[in-house]
This record gives C-alpha cells, sequence and structure tokens, in this order.
C-alpha cells in the first residue's frame, strides 16, 4: 500500500505542478464563471465550485505532503552521508529536524556568528563578490574525469 500511495502521490504533485494543469483550473473557472447567467448566479451554481474546489484541495493537499515528506527525508539523509563523509564536520548536526527551536536558535546563531568572523576570508577570495550590486555568479569549473 505503501509504494502504490509513493507512486500516486509523486504523480499527482508531478501532474498538478504542470503548466497544463494550471490551465485547466483556469479553464474550469472560466467555463464555471461563464455559465453563471444560465444559472441565474444561484446558490446551486457557487455551491457546485465550492464544494468541488474543495474536495480536490482536501484530497492533493494530503498526495502532495505525501510527496514533500519523502523527499524532504531523502535530502535529509543525503546531507547526512555528507556530513559523515567530510572529515571535520559535525555529525551532532545529523538529525536536526528533531531538536527543539531554542536548540535550532542557538545553532542558527553560531552559524551567523561564523558569517561574522570569517567575512574578511571571503571578501577577498576571487570567485566571490559580497557587493550585492555587482553580484554575478562565478564561472562554472570542470570537474576532473
Amino acid at each position: 500500500m505503501r509504494e502504490r500511495f509513493r507512486k500516486l502521490a509523486y504523480g499527482t504533485a508531478e501532474m498538478v505542478g504542470s503548466p497544463w494543469a494550471f490551465l485547466v483550473g483556469v479553464v474550469v473557472v472560466l467555463v464555471w464563471g461563464l455559465s453563471g447567467p444560465s444559472f441565474h448566479f444561484s446558490d446551486t451554481w457557487q455551491l457546485v465550485i465550492n464544494t468541488a474546489t474543495t474536495i480536490v484541495t482536501f484530497l492533493v493537499v494530503f498526495l502532495i505532503q505525501g510527496a514533500q515528506n519523502r523527499d524532504s527525508r531523502a535530502l535529509h539523509l543525503k546531507l547526512d552521508e555528507l556530513l559523515r563523509a567530510v572529515a571535520h564536520a559535525r555529525t551532532s548536526l545529523v538529525a536536526l529536524e528533531g531538536r527543539t527551536d531554542d536548540e535550532l536558535d542557538r545553532l542558527q546563531q553560531e552559524f551567523d556568528h561564523l558569517r561574522q568572523t570569517q567575512g574578511e576570508r571571503l571578501d577577498r577570495c576571487p570567485d566571490v563578490q559580497t557587493d550585492e550590486a555587482s553580484r554575478t555568479t562565478p564561472p562554472r569549473r570542470e570537474l576532473p574525469g
């Protein structure tokens, strides 16, 4: 069942995130709006669009959240592997999502302090420009092999 849900969630996320899905939504709203005079803008006419959009939104939210949760989990596992593989990385940063907000705030302050104290070194790096007006993307470097 989990595998079927995963496939359905990813398929739905791909489908509703496409320009075609947006276009279909716009067309549905236009057709509904243009049909208003035929139905004398009745309560039933309004109820149809309200009910349809509520049901679709309710179901799609669960599917997209399922896909997003899985993507987030995979991303965390990749980052955990990178932390494990880098010699001087702090492996205590693995699984930060389970920490309290206060712990995350303290860590954020620590990284902010590191950025401020190491900012001088970044200013001297030719690939990094800190002046917002002259910021450019550094040239791509080819990897050996």
